[in-house]
């Protein structure tokens, strides 16, 4: 990060997001996003509104003719890190609105902020409006074992896999109901969420392919079902690009067709996360997390 950010980002931490200088008295989060291009986390303070428990952030920039760095991160890599003053590190969906919600909240931030509306006016850009989706709580709060680790992964993922085909079946009924373009909003919702499901199941299984050979060291009888497993992550690895090439094509997809396609690719990777909690939780609960 700059010189000027991370004086900002230590005061925050320092603090428990208290701030002085030209944040003094605002509200200020910290955003981690991963480069587009070079994968290396940044970190930007950053100002936020919170409406009606959703939180957002304005790329503003200042009103600069270009959006800032950390919202093309973000367009890249949607799972982002979200620090609130007073709150644990959480991970969240940076999902942008679109079209009219865009537009409506974008009017209430600058009825509370009215300095938003002046840096729209310094520039050609529309401003975009960002929301940070904290995912809800699924299983056990804290995880003591590994068992427990692995549920909330998986649950995390089906939440993940379950949002994305709610917004596909909405935004295909929106386009079909009407020869305008009152769907398209869900377009980009979709496919940050499709992006978040993606690279967290691609993360996951690259952390368990590191794993797994200690872990059948380890308890030889789960050897066999590891190298199941293994080889069902190459098999994963194309449902997961297939499932990202179909997304992309939503815009003009038939609509029975593509929901059954949809639906064929959700039962192979339910299956798949099925069999490895019933392979491996018996044994993985009785490792503590984090493993010592």
């Amino acid at each position: 990060m700059s010189p000027w950010n991370e004086a900002v980002v230590t005061e925050f931490r320092a603090n428990g997001g208290r701030v002085g200088g030209r944040f003094a008295g605002g509200d200020l989060l910290l955003l981690t996003t991963k480069g587009e291009r070079s994968g290396h986390e940044y970190t930007n303070p950053l100002g936020f509104v919170r409406i009606d428990d959703r939180v957002f952030v304005v790329g503003s920039a200042g009103g600069a003719p270009e959006h800032p760095a950390w919202y093309r991160h973000l367009l890249a890599h949607p799972m982002v890190t979200v620090e609130l003053p007073g709150e644990d590190p959480r991970e969240s969906v940076a999902v942008p609105l679109e079209g009219g919600e865009r537009d409506h909240v974008f009017q209430e931030i600058v009825r509370r902020l009215p300095g938003y509306g002046e840096y729209q006016e310094q520039t050609e850009r529309l401003l975009p409006v960002v929301e940070l989706q904290h995912p809800p709580a699924f299983g056990p709060d804290e995880a003591d074992n590994l068992a427990d680790k692995l549920v909330q992964v998986h649950t995390w993922l089906r939440g993940q896999l379950a949002n994305v085909r709610v917004e596909a079946e909405r935004y295909l009924a929106g386009r079909d109901a009407s020869a305008t373009d009152s769907g398209v909003g869900l377009n980009l919702q979709i496919r940050q969420h499709c992006l978040a499901f993606c690279e967290s199941l691609h993360f996951h299984h690259t952390g368990e392919d590191t794993m797994f050979p200690g872990l059948a060291e380890g308890f030889p009888h789960l050897r066999e079902p590891i190298e199941r497993l293994v080889e069902e992550h190459r098999v994963v690895d194309r449902v997961r690009g297939e499932l990202e090439a179909l997304l992309a094509d939503v815009a003009t997809a038939d609509r029975a067709r593509f929901m059954a396609e949809l639906d064929r690719l959700t039962e192979e990777l339910q299956a798949h996360l099925d069999f490895e909690e019933d392979t491996l939780i018996p044994t993985l609960s009785s490792i503590p997390f984090p493993p010592r």
